[in-house]
């Protein structure tokens, strides 16, 4: 019973909308702003719904081969669920799209399409391609559309986004994302071969993939210490030292637990970790 509702949570695609929350929710923090669940976060919450819902229906065709892989087999299990909650992010999303100020519903406009064309195919002679099948584009789309959402829209919803602190978040925010993402990459070397797509790993090897990871995640630390507080830049750098260990060790593994669950939920651990830092006072 228990892996079920494990499951369901996580391909149903509600953990990594609990995700995008937390990275918006720590914008918020970060920016001095007090917890709230605003349209703005209810829309990031239903639009990640959607977009990974998409993501798994087309991207099924793209696995036929791997169908013994048991999370490709837990989608198909729970595809009814996936289905029924995308609808109902829909028009959650709808409803809160219009709460927002104008100069975020126009700024939402330049993440949606790329993320669109992240999912659906319209590339190529039988427009079978989609953003994510050309060659080691995917991890850079992922992190910048991430950052975009979480940090930038927050901060157009304010109209502060000129404001140098936003750019080094996003920069800060975009090479997290990136850092948290190689280790899928690593674990989809097989499908991403199949599927006559090249990936940094493939490229770079598993050991200097590991390194890029250490350095990036070092600058990401360096831009925490720059932009945040002593309080909350030491968070940040716990988050950062546990999640570059579940990196390291991520080729280690092959359960998508691993994955799915604790690569992805660096992102609550990371808010967490700054939301508790915001008790502390120095």
């Amino acid at each position: 019973m228990l892996k079920k509702i494990i499951d369901l949570i996580l391909y149903s695609n509600l953990f990594i909308a609990c995700c995008a929350v937390a990275m918006t929710w720590q914008t918020q923090l970060l920016l001095g702003q007090e917890l709230a669940f605003t349209p703005l976060v209810g829309l990031v919450f239903c639009a990640t719904l959607v977009i990974y819902a998409l993501h798994r229906v087309v991207g099924m065709s793209k696995v036929k081969d791997f169908l013994d892989v048991e999370r490709f087999h837990v989608i198909q299990t729970y595809w009814s669920h996936i289905s029924f909650y995308a609808v109902l992010a829909v028009i959650g999303g709808a409803v809160c799209f219009f709460y927002l100020n104008l100069s975020t519903q126009l700024a939402l406009v330049l993440p949606a399409l790329f993320s669109i064309a992240y999912v659906l195919p319209f590339l190529g002679k039988k427009r079978e391609k989609r953003l994510r099948d050309v060659h080691f584009i995917k991890i850079f789309l992922i992190a910048i559309v991430w950052a975009y959402v979480t940090v930038l829209l927050p901060a157009i919803e304010l109209d502060i986004w000129q404001e140098k602190r936003i750019w080094l978040m996003f920069v800060e925010r975009s090479l997290f994302v990136f850092c948290i993402t190689l280790p899928f990459d690593i674990r989809d070397l097989k499908v991403d071969k199949h599927n006559n797509v090249n990936t940094l790993p493939a490229k770079l090897g598993l050991t200097n993939t590991l390194r890029l990871a250490f350095l990036l995640m070092t600058i990401f630390v360096v831009l925490c210490f720059v932009n945040y507080s002593s309080i909350s830049s030491l968070a940040l750098l716990i988050s950062a030292v546990s999640t570059y260990f579940l990196i390291y060790f991520s080729p280690q593994f092959t359960h998508d637990y691993y994955f799915t669950g604790l690569m992805d939920g660096t992102m609550i651990i990371q808010f967490l970790a700054l939301w508790v830092s915001s008790f502390v006072v120095l």
